[in-house]
């Protein structure tokens, strides 16, 4: 799936396809496997960290219905997803927080900064060590926390485009990028208005 948001946060709430459209509305990334494998991509996790990283028992770790630990993981993953897309959609809205979801965001924040660790590195950069599967909620929720409260949360947009819902940081110079990809939700809009323009 494509990389649209420009930072891992908005990327992970992209992973569901048509958010806003109940009938179209697909998830993109399911599964340990498919997972710990998006989080290689993002970056979120090193190419070693990504081959050695623990998978519940079949093919790849993609057993959904894995009765193990997994299923906890990728439950708390998926809500921690939804809280942060409820977050997200309340700021590019520009309406209150929602109450549910951003205690779900704070408490996961929270929990990632007791985790970080600080290498003696510069630049600095507080860090998640990467363990296990259930780290990556933990690595999200702390880039959560920096995206959240820097500069850049100024940037972050939601898609125009009907049912889409992706989110997007608008490095445009003017500020005013409308969609997701002009390759997608920008080229249905101006089809769909090319269309409109030619009814007689």
């Amino acid at each position: 799936m494509a990389l649209v948001g420009g930072h891992p946060v908005l990327d992970f709430a992209n992973t569901v396809a048509w958010r806003t459209d109940p009938r179209r509305r697909v998830a993109r990334v399911e599964g340990v496997g498919e997972w710990i494998r998006w989080g290689g991509r993002v970056g979120l996790f090193t190419a070693g960290e990504v081959t050695a990283l623990p998978r519940p028992e079949g093919v790849g770790g993609d057993e959904r219905d894995d009765p193990s630990r997994a299923s906890c993981d990728l439950a708390g993953l998926e809500t921690f997803r939804s809280a942060l897309w409820e977050v997200l959609d309340a700021l590019t809205d520009r309406s209150p927080l929602p109450a549910g979801p951003w205690e779900t965001l704070r408490r996961s924040m929270v929990t990632a900064r007791q985790k970080a660790v600080l290498p003696p590195e510069l630049p600095l950069c507080w860090q998640v060590r990467v363990t296990g599967f259930e780290d990556l909620v933990h690595a999200l929720a702390l880039q959560a926390d920096e995206l959240l409260a820097g500069p850049l949360v100024q940037r972050i947009r939601r898609c125009e485009g009907p049912g889409c819902g992706w989110f997007f940081l608008d490095r445009s110079r003017s500020g005013t990028r409308r969609w997701c990809s002009s390759g997608d939700c920008g080229n249905r809009d101006r089809a769909r208005r090319h269309y409109h323009r030619s009814r007689p």
